[in-house]
Protein backbone atom coordinates (compact mmCIF):
# COMPACT_ATOMS: atom_id res chain seq x y z
CA UNK A 1 0.00 0.00 0.00
CA UNK A 2 1.19 3.52 -0.81
CA UNK A 3 1.85 5.61 2.32
CA UNK A 4 1.82 9.34 3.05
CA UNK A 5 5.60 9.14 3.36
CA UNK A 6 5.96 7.78 -0.20
CA UNK A 7 3.64 10.45 -1.63
CA UNK A 8 5.57 13.17 0.22
CA UNK A 9 8.93 11.88 -1.06
CA UNK A 10 7.79 11.79 -4.68
CA UNK A 11 6.27 15.29 -4.49
CA UNK A 12 9.26 16.62 -2.51
CA UNK A 13 7.06 18.03 0.27
CA UNK A 14 6.58 17.14 3.95
CA UNK A 15 4.28 14.35 5.16
CA UNK A 16 2.29 17.01 7.05
CA UNK A 17 1.72 18.92 3.79
CA UNK A 18 0.38 15.79 2.06
CA UNK A 19 -1.92 15.00 4.99
CA UNK A 20 -3.30 18.54 5.13
CA UNK A 21 -3.76 18.69 1.35
CA UNK A 22 -5.76 15.43 1.35
CA UNK A 23 -7.96 16.90 4.11
CA UNK A 24 -8.50 20.17 2.18
CA UNK A 25 -6.70 22.32 4.74
CA UNK A 26 -6.77 26.06 3.97
CA UNK A 27 -3.10 26.19 5.03
CA UNK A 28 -2.09 24.50 1.76
CA UNK A 29 -2.19 26.31 -1.61
CA UNK A 30 -4.64 25.19 -4.30
CA UNK A 31 -1.93 24.08 -6.73
CA UNK A 32 -0.27 21.85 -4.09
CA UNK A 33 -3.63 20.34 -3.10
CA UNK A 34 -4.28 19.53 -6.77
CA UNK A 35 -0.85 17.87 -7.23
CA UNK A 36 -1.21 15.80 -4.03
CA UNK A 37 -4.72 14.60 -4.89
CA UNK A 38 -3.78 13.70 -8.46
CA UNK A 39 -0.83 11.59 -7.29
CA UNK A 40 -2.91 9.97 -4.52
CA UNK A 41 -5.55 9.04 -7.09
CA UNK A 42 -2.92 7.71 -9.51
CA UNK A 43 -1.53 5.38 -6.83
CA UNK A 44 -5.02 4.59 -5.45
CA UNK A 45 -3.94 5.84 -2.01
CA UNK A 46 -6.27 4.90 0.87
CA UNK A 47 -5.81 6.18 4.46
CA UNK A 48 -4.78 3.50 6.98
CA UNK A 49 -7.89 3.42 9.16
CA UNK A 50 -6.27 1.28 11.86
CA UNK A 51 -3.36 3.70 12.21
CA UNK A 52 -5.77 6.65 12.26
CA UNK A 53 -7.93 5.10 14.95
CA UNK A 54 -4.85 4.37 17.10
CA UNK A 55 -3.64 7.92 16.69
CA UNK A 56 -7.01 9.56 17.40
CA UNK A 57 -8.17 6.88 19.88
CA UNK A 58 -11.39 6.70 17.81
CA UNK A 59 -12.56 4.12 15.29
CA UNK A 60 -15.51 6.16 13.92
CA UNK A 61 -17.40 2.85 14.14
CA UNK A 62 -20.57 2.01 16.09
CA UNK A 63 -21.37 -1.50 17.33
CA UNK A 64 -25.02 -2.50 16.88
CA UNK A 65 -26.45 -5.58 18.62
CA UNK A 66 -29.97 -6.66 17.68
CA UNK A 67 -31.89 -9.75 18.84
CA UNK A 68 -33.33 -10.93 15.51
CA UNK A 69 -32.42 -9.82 11.97
CA UNK A 70 -35.56 -11.47 10.55
CA UNK A 71 -37.80 -9.21 12.65
CA UNK A 72 -39.14 -6.57 10.25
CA UNK A 73 -39.27 -3.86 12.94
CA UNK A 74 -35.64 -4.45 14.04
CA UNK A 75 -34.42 -4.53 10.42
CA UNK A 76 -36.01 -1.10 9.84
CA UNK A 77 -34.44 0.26 13.05
CA UNK A 78 -31.06 -0.97 11.73
CA UNK A 79 -31.73 0.90 8.48
CA UNK A 80 -32.36 4.10 10.46
CA UNK A 81 -29.17 3.63 12.50
CA UNK A 82 -27.03 3.02 9.40
CA UNK A 83 -28.44 6.04 7.56
CA UNK A 84 -27.81 8.44 10.47
CA UNK A 85 -24.35 6.98 11.14
CA UNK A 86 -23.29 7.36 7.49
CA UNK A 87 -24.55 10.94 7.46
CA UNK A 88 -22.18 11.70 10.34
CA UNK A 89 -19.17 9.82 8.94
CA UNK A 90 -19.52 6.68 11.06
CA UNK A 91 -19.53 3.02 10.03
CA UNK A 92 -21.49 0.30 11.82
CA UNK A 93 -20.65 -3.30 12.75
CA UNK A 94 -23.71 -5.42 13.48
CA UNK A 95 -23.94 -8.50 15.71
CA UNK A 96 -27.07 -10.66 16.05
CA UNK A 97 -27.75 -12.09 19.52
CA UNK A 98 -30.52 -14.44 18.31
CA UNK A 99 -32.30 -13.73 21.64
CA UNK A 100 -29.37 -15.39 23.51
CA UNK A 101 -27.74 -13.84 26.59
CA UNK A 102 -24.42 -15.58 25.87
CA UNK A 103 -24.32 -14.40 22.25
CA UNK A 104 -25.14 -10.87 23.42
CA UNK A 105 -22.24 -10.99 25.90
CA UNK A 106 -19.90 -12.37 23.21
CA UNK A 107 -20.86 -9.59 20.79
CA UNK A 108 -20.20 -6.90 23.40
CA UNK A 109 -16.88 -8.44 24.41
CA UNK A 110 -15.71 -8.89 20.82
CA UNK A 111 -16.48 -5.34 19.72
CA UNK A 112 -15.45 -3.67 22.98
CA UNK A 113 -11.80 -4.67 22.40
CA UNK A 114 -10.97 -1.63 20.29
CA UNK A 115 -13.31 -2.21 17.34
CA UNK A 116 -15.98 0.40 18.14
CA UNK A 117 -16.45 3.72 19.93
CA UNK A 118 -19.84 2.82 21.44
CA UNK A 119 -22.91 0.62 21.18
CA UNK A 120 -26.56 0.77 20.12
CA UNK A 121 -28.53 -2.30 21.19
CA UNK A 122 -31.86 -3.92 21.94
CA UNK A 123 -31.77 -6.57 24.67
CA UNK A 124 -32.08 -10.28 23.91
CA UNK A 125 -35.22 -11.99 25.22
CA UNK A 126 -33.15 -14.31 27.44
CA UNK A 127 -31.40 -11.29 28.96
CA UNK A 128 -34.73 -9.70 29.87
CA UNK A 129 -36.15 -12.96 31.25
CA UNK A 130 -33.07 -13.52 33.46
CA UNK A 131 -32.75 -9.83 34.34
CA UNK A 132 -28.98 -9.81 33.74
CA UNK A 133 -27.45 -6.40 33.11
CA UNK A 134 -23.90 -6.58 34.52
CA UNK A 135 -22.35 -7.04 31.05
CA UNK A 136 -23.88 -3.70 29.96
CA UNK A 137 -22.62 -1.94 33.09
CA UNK A 138 -19.11 -3.39 32.54
CA UNK A 139 -19.06 -2.10 28.95
CA UNK A 140 -20.08 1.40 30.08
CA UNK A 141 -17.45 1.36 32.86
CA UNK A 142 -14.81 0.71 30.15
CA UNK A 143 -15.65 4.13 28.71
CA UNK A 144 -17.85 2.84 25.86
CA UNK A 145 -21.21 4.62 25.83
CA UNK A 146 -24.34 2.53 25.21
CA UNK A 147 -27.71 3.55 23.77
CA UNK A 148 -30.56 1.06 24.28
CA UNK A 149 -33.70 1.02 22.15
CA UNK A 150 -37.10 -0.71 22.32
CA UNK A 151 -36.17 -3.41 24.86
CA UNK A 152 -34.31 -1.52 27.55
CA UNK A 153 -33.02 -2.11 31.10
CA UNK A 154 -34.26 0.72 33.29
CA UNK A 155 -31.57 0.09 35.93
CA UNK A 156 -28.70 0.60 33.44
CA UNK A 157 -27.56 4.21 33.35
CA UNK A 158 -27.41 5.05 29.64
CA UNK A 159 -29.33 6.88 26.92
CA UNK A 160 -32.48 5.14 25.67
CA UNK A 161 -34.99 5.35 22.82
CA UNK A 162 -38.43 3.87 23.43
CA UNK A 163 -41.97 4.21 22.13
CA UNK A 164 -45.04 5.03 24.22
CA UNK A 165 -45.99 1.33 24.60
CA UNK A 166 -48.28 1.79 27.61
CA UNK A 167 -50.02 4.88 26.25
CA UNK A 168 -50.46 3.47 22.73
CA UNK A 169 -52.33 0.32 23.85
CA UNK A 170 -54.31 2.35 26.38
CA UNK A 171 -55.44 4.69 23.57
CA UNK A 172 -56.05 1.82 21.12
CA UNK A 173 -58.28 0.07 23.68
CA UNK A 174 -60.14 3.35 24.28
CA UNK A 175 -60.68 3.55 20.50
CA UNK A 176 -62.46 0.16 20.56
CA UNK A 177 -64.44 1.16 23.65
CA UNK A 178 -65.58 4.26 21.75
CA UNK A 179 -66.94 1.86 19.09
CA UNK A 180 -69.11 0.44 21.90
CA UNK A 181 -67.21 -2.88 21.97
CA UNK A 182 -68.18 -4.91 25.06
CA UNK A 183 -65.77 -7.88 24.99
CA UNK A 184 -62.25 -6.81 24.02
CA UNK A 185 -59.44 -9.36 24.15
CA UNK A 186 -55.68 -8.79 24.33
CA UNK A 187 -53.35 -11.22 22.50
CA UNK A 188 -49.55 -11.28 22.91
CA UNK A 189 -46.61 -13.54 22.08
CA UNK A 190 -44.08 -11.12 23.63
CA UNK A 191 -45.10 -11.53 27.28
CA UNK A 192 -41.53 -11.85 28.61
CA UNK A 193 -40.33 -8.62 27.00
CA UNK A 194 -40.54 -5.20 28.69
CA UNK A 195 -42.52 -3.83 25.73
CA UNK A 196 -45.04 -6.68 25.96
CA UNK A 197 -45.63 -6.05 29.66
CA UNK A 198 -46.14 -2.32 29.09
CA UNK A 199 -48.62 -2.96 26.27
CA UNK A 200 -50.62 -5.34 28.44
CA UNK A 201 -50.72 -2.78 31.27
CA UNK A 202 -52.04 -0.11 28.92
CA UNK A 203 -54.84 -2.44 27.78
CA UNK A 204 -55.67 -3.47 31.38
CA UNK A 205 -55.92 0.13 32.54
CA UNK A 206 -58.42 1.09 29.81
CA UNK A 207 -60.51 -2.06 30.36
CA UNK A 208 -60.64 -1.69 34.16
CA UNK A 209 -61.53 2.00 33.85
CA UNK A 210 -64.49 0.92 31.69
CA UNK A 211 -65.61 -1.48 34.46
CA UNK A 212 -64.94 -4.55 32.28
CA UNK A 213 -62.97 -7.77 32.85
CA UNK A 214 -59.62 -8.10 31.02
CA UNK A 215 -59.43 -11.05 28.59
CA UNK A 216 -55.74 -11.81 28.04
CA UNK A 217 -54.17 -14.52 25.88
CA UNK A 218 -50.43 -14.99 26.47
CA UNK A 219 -48.77 -17.17 23.85
CA UNK A 220 -45.42 -18.84 24.62
CA UNK A 221 -42.69 -19.64 22.11
CA UNK A 222 -43.39 -23.37 22.16
CA UNK A 223 -47.15 -22.86 21.65
CA UNK A 224 -49.02 -23.29 18.38
CA UNK A 225 -50.06 -19.66 17.86
CA UNK A 226 -52.87 -20.46 15.40
CA UNK A 227 -54.36 -23.09 17.72
CA UNK A 228 -54.11 -20.85 20.78
CA UNK A 229 -55.90 -17.96 19.06
CA UNK A 230 -58.54 -20.31 17.64
CA UNK A 231 -59.29 -21.65 21.13
CA UNK A 232 -59.38 -18.07 22.48
CA UNK A 233 -62.18 -17.27 20.01
CA UNK A 234 -64.04 -20.47 20.91
CA UNK A 235 -63.78 -19.78 24.64
CA UNK A 236 -64.90 -16.16 24.29
CA UNK A 237 -67.78 -16.43 21.82
CA UNK A 238 -68.88 -12.84 22.31
CA UNK A 239 -65.46 -11.38 21.42
CA UNK A 240 -66.06 -8.15 19.51
CA UNK A 241 -62.64 -6.46 19.80
CA UNK A 242 -58.97 -7.49 19.71
CA UNK A 243 -55.82 -5.60 20.67
CA UNK A 244 -52.67 -7.45 19.53
CA UNK A 245 -49.28 -6.68 21.12
CA UNK A 246 -47.38 -7.90 18.04
CA UNK A 247 -47.85 -8.16 14.29
CA UNK A 248 -48.32 -11.94 13.99
CA UNK A 249 -51.00 -12.00 16.72
CA UNK A 250 -52.83 -9.17 14.95
CA UNK A 251 -52.70 -10.84 11.53
CA UNK A 252 -53.70 -14.29 12.83
CA UNK A 253 -56.38 -12.78 15.07
CA UNK A 254 -58.03 -10.93 12.18
CA UNK A 255 -57.81 -13.92 9.81
CA UNK A 256 -59.20 -16.22 12.53
CA UNK A 257 -62.20 -13.91 13.05
CA UNK A 258 -62.95 -14.11 9.31
CA UNK A 259 -62.58 -17.94 9.42
CA UNK A 260 -65.17 -18.05 12.20
CA UNK A 261 -67.58 -16.24 9.88
CA UNK A 262 -67.38 -12.92 11.73
CA UNK A 263 -67.58 -9.72 9.71
CA UNK A 264 -64.64 -7.38 10.30
CA UNK A 265 -65.22 -4.66 11.49
CA UNK A 266 -69.02 -5.03 11.82
CA UNK A 267 -68.86 -7.91 14.32
CA UNK A 268 -65.30 -7.53 15.61
CA UNK A 269 -62.64 -4.78 15.38
CA UNK A 270 -58.94 -5.61 15.39
CA UNK A 271 -55.91 -3.39 16.13
CA UNK A 272 -52.32 -4.65 16.16
CA UNK A 273 -48.76 -3.38 16.58
CA UNK A 274 -47.55 -3.74 13.00
CA UNK A 275 -45.95 -1.98 10.05
CA UNK A 276 -47.61 -0.76 6.87
CA UNK A 277 -46.37 -3.81 4.97
CA UNK A 278 -47.80 -6.17 7.63
CA UNK A 279 -51.28 -4.74 7.07
CA UNK A 280 -51.18 -6.01 3.46
CA UNK A 281 -51.37 -9.61 4.77
CA UNK A 282 -54.99 -9.28 5.93
CA UNK A 283 -58.33 -8.74 4.25
CA UNK A 284 -59.68 -6.33 5.31
CA UNK A 285 -56.46 -4.43 5.98
CA UNK A 286 -55.40 -4.34 9.62
CA UNK A 287 -55.61 -1.11 11.63
CA UNK A 288 -52.10 -0.73 13.03
CA UNK A 289 -50.14 0.94 15.79
CA UNK A 290 -47.08 2.17 13.88
CA UNK A 291 -43.83 2.44 15.84
CA UNK A 292 -41.76 4.43 13.29
CA UNK A 293 -38.78 2.06 13.40
CA UNK A 294 -36.51 4.16 11.16
CA UNK A 295 -37.04 7.19 13.43
CA UNK A 296 -36.10 5.05 16.47
CA UNK A 297 -32.88 3.98 14.72
CA UNK A 298 -32.06 7.53 13.68
CA UNK A 299 -32.66 8.92 17.21
CA UNK A 300 -30.53 6.15 18.77
CA UNK A 301 -27.60 6.91 16.43
CA UNK A 302 -28.02 10.64 17.01
CA UNK A 303 -27.90 10.19 20.82
CA UNK A 304 -24.76 8.03 20.64
CA UNK A 305 -22.89 10.27 18.17
CA UNK A 306 -23.71 13.36 20.26
CA UNK A 307 -22.33 11.62 23.34
CA UNK A 308 -19.18 10.48 21.49
CA UNK A 309 -18.52 14.05 20.39
CA UNK A 310 -18.85 15.51 23.91
CA UNK A 311 -15.65 16.31 25.82
CA UNK A 312 -15.99 15.56 28.67
CA UNK A 313 -19.07 13.36 28.38
CA UNK A 314 -22.29 14.59 30.01
CA UNK A 315 -23.28 12.68 33.16
CA UNK A 316 -26.99 13.17 32.47
CA UNK A 317 -28.66 10.44 30.43
CA UNK A 318 -31.66 10.99 28.20
CA UNK A 319 -34.66 8.85 27.29
CA UNK A 320 -36.26 9.79 23.97
CA UNK A 321 -39.87 8.70 23.54
CA UNK A 322 -40.97 8.23 19.93
CA UNK A 323 -44.75 8.64 19.65
CA UNK A 324 -46.60 5.85 17.88
CA UNK A 325 -49.37 6.51 15.34
CA UNK A 326 -52.71 4.71 15.10
CA UNK A 327 -53.19 4.11 11.37
CA UNK A 328 -56.84 3.33 10.78
CA UNK A 329 -57.61 0.81 8.07
CA UNK A 330 -60.61 -1.41 7.38
CA UNK A 331 -60.42 -3.62 10.49
CA UNK A 332 -61.97 -0.92 12.71
CA UNK A 333 -65.09 1.20 12.34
Amino acid sequence: MVTLKQLAKELNVSISTVSKALNNSTEIGGETVKRVKELAELYNYKPNKVALSLKQNKTKTIGVIIPNILNHFLAKVLFGIEREATKNGYNIITCISNESLDKEKEGLQLLASGSVDGFILSMAEETQVKGEVEHFKRTISQGLPVVMFDRVAHDVMCDKVIVDDFESTYNATKTLLAENRKTIGFISNINDLSVGKLRERGYNKAILEAGMEPLVLKIKKKDDQQKKIKNFFKKNGQLDGIIAADSSSGIIGLNMAVNFGLKVPKDVSVIGFASKSDSYHTLPRLTTIRQHAKVIGSKAAELLINRLQQTPQDENFRTKIVKTSLIKNKSTL
